[in-house]
């Protein structure tokens, strides 16, 4: 009996933390306030087209290499067992990636040169493009043990 008491009282004092807490601020027209944007999402990007990501991925940049001179076709065999094969790959993960080298969060001087003068849309078609290809990579999910 006191395990049963000491559960409920517990759970009504979760209870009344929770209705007591902070509300959330109403924003512009009494909505609530929306959910910070991480900084490693690509949210905010525009959408993304197929085949101006499938052009963008062989079309050399200021560097003189396109993405596809690494990553192989399609982004599915990379010149170097290194670097990461893009075919398949979630697009908001390749999205996010690319910003985060554009911007210097993510450092790595080969793609740091090639990402720094995309565009947003540029980013966004790209990782349409290398989202849309068949998938060679695997989510950890997938494998049974």
């Amino acid at each position: 009996m006191t395990t049963t008491r000491l559960l409920l009282g517990s759970l009504a004092i979760a209870l009344l933390a929770t209705a007591c807490g902070p509300k959330p601020e109403a924003g512009a027209g009494g909505h609530e306030a929306e959910a910070p944007v991480s900084e490693h999402s690509s949210a905010g990007l525009p959408a993304g087209s197929i085949a101006a990501g499938e052009k963008l991925a062989s079309t050399k940049g200021a560097t003189g290499q396109a993405c596809v001179d690494c990553h192989g076709k399609e982004g599915a065999a990379p010149i170097d067992p290194n670097y990461p094969k893009l075919a398949g790959q979630y697009h908001d993960y390749i999205a996010s990636a690319l910003a985060m080298y554009r911007d210097g969060r993510r450092q790595n001087s080969l793609m740091a040169s090639q990402a720094k003068e995309l565009t947003d849309q540029q980013i966004a078609d790209l990782s349409a493009y290398f989202g849309s290809r068949q998938r060679v990579v695997h989510d950890l999910a997938e494998h049974t043990q």
